[in-house]
């Protein structure tokens, strides 16, 4: 009698293959996360252009397409969330249930609740400003209630996708999460670019020999530097996200101001007829780098200790940089393409301290020594408290 011919055991059973595409599924990052993505970085780019309409054209109508970049993201947000929501409340066969919270009889990851705020929050933001305009005129200042709320907003979308994306990573089965820690440093980048928005008024140039400048940025930067370092484990994490602060700033400088623009609202003091960029970004790089060698070796210290080195790295090294980097800046040399010191908002008076390219009064060295400590202090909490969201994030799982 003829044997049977054995069967071929390098095919997988059918509850492997179904293992396995679960497993696939899991580990590529959802639609849902990438929507997310698109819509802050419309945000961002919007918002710089913005800023970059309102200092060469005027606020001339609300239907701007800066404007426009900036809601899209409000829009986006809440029809990606507003799904996301609505299906793992309402499906049985949700692949979220298990990782879902429960708000007010809803159910969704935590990220999207934060996310669909901050959706919510911008669109609420779009009338406000619309009436604060009509009722005050031409803004004078960046931050503003209408402002506040937008960027409020803004940050809710990109908290919520950075925890909605941290949770996916640690609920991967893939081993690497290479994309997922990559998206992490893109969306930190992001956040960073958006944190310089709201302290833009702090750090402008005739500012960077005043210690306020220094304070300012000791309250909100190390907070996503560490968070970076923190969460993804990578080496070069803070060079990283403030290399992407950087690039992105000097790609504004060297692209908006080949477009033409000129103003419609007085008054104007200055000849504008391109966009106007924003000032050359801060040096963040060099103490970001210099803080990424110190964590790779110090990753048994006590967090609070690593936070008060760390401070006192970042605020010495930006100031070693930035002070005589700011002097340079108001030189005739920094007034060209590159650097874009030559720059000016339509409606800046002549006597200005930006337009005539001088530093507002340092103060006395005990006012500058009593500032500085103040910026290290300020950075000891603001590290610890990026640590420790670093961490948070880093067990998430819902």
């Amino acid at each position: 009698m003829a044997s049977i011919p054995a069967q071929p055991t390098d095919f997988p059973s059918p509850i492997a293959q179904t293992r396995a595409q679960a497993a696939e599924k899991t580990a590529a990052i959802p639609w849902y996360i990438w929507c997310a993505t698109f819509a802050v970085t419309s945000a961002t780019i919007g918002g710089y252009w913005d800023i970059s309409w309102h200092s060469s054209i005027g606020r001339d109508t609300f239907w701007t397409p800066a404007h426009l970049a900036i809601q899209l993201c409000g829009v986006l947000a809440g029809i990606a969330f507003g799904y996301l929501i609505l299906h793992t409340t309402f499906s049985k066969n949700s692949p979220l249930a298990a990782a879902s919270v429960h708000i007010f009889g809803f159910r969704a990851p935590i990220g999207a609740f934060i996310a669909s705020w901050g959706g919510i929050a911008m669109l609420t933001s779009a009338p406000f400003d619309n009436w604060w305009h009509d009722a005050y005129g031409v803004d004078v200042k960046i931050v503003s209630p209408p402002h506040i709320l937008l960027l409020m907003g803004v940050y809710g979308v990109v908290i919520g996708t950075l925890v909605l994306l941290a949770g996916h990573m640690n609920r991967s089965q893939s081993e690497s999460r290479t994309a997922e820690k990559r998206l992490i440093l893109y969306i930190n980048g992001i956040m960073l670019v958006l944190m310089m928005v709201l302290l833009m008024e702090y750090t402008e140039r005739p500012y960077l020999h005043s210690v306020g400048a220094y304070m300012a940025v000791a309250a909100l930067p190390p907070i996503v530097l560490a968070l970076s370092s923190r969460l993804t484990g990578y080496r070069f994490a803070a060079t990283f996200v403030a290399a992407f602060y950087t690039l992105f700033r000097i790609g504004l400088i060297l692209l908006l101001p080949l477009f033409p623009a000129e103003p419609k609202l007085g008054p104007v003091y200055q000849k504008v007829t391109h966009f106007i960029p924003p000032d050359f970004p801060l040096l963040f790089i060099v103490p970001a780098f210099l803080l990424d060698l110190l964590w790779q070796r110090t990753k048994t210290w006590n967090a609070w200790k690593l936070a008060a080195v760390s401070s006192v790295i970042w605020t010495a090294v930006f100031l070693a940089v930035e002070w005589p980097f700011a002097s340079f800046l108001n030189t005739p040399a920094s007034r060209n393409w590159f650097f874009g010191t030559g720059y000016l908002f339509y409606a800046m008076p002549p006597a200005s301290f930006t337009a005539r390219h001088v530093f507002y009064p340092s103060g006395t060295p005990w006012h500058v020594s009593l500032g500085l400590l103040a910026a290290v202090l300020i950075a000891t909490f603001t590290f610890r408290w990026g640590l420790a969201r670093g961490e948070w994030l880093g067990k998430i799982k819902r």
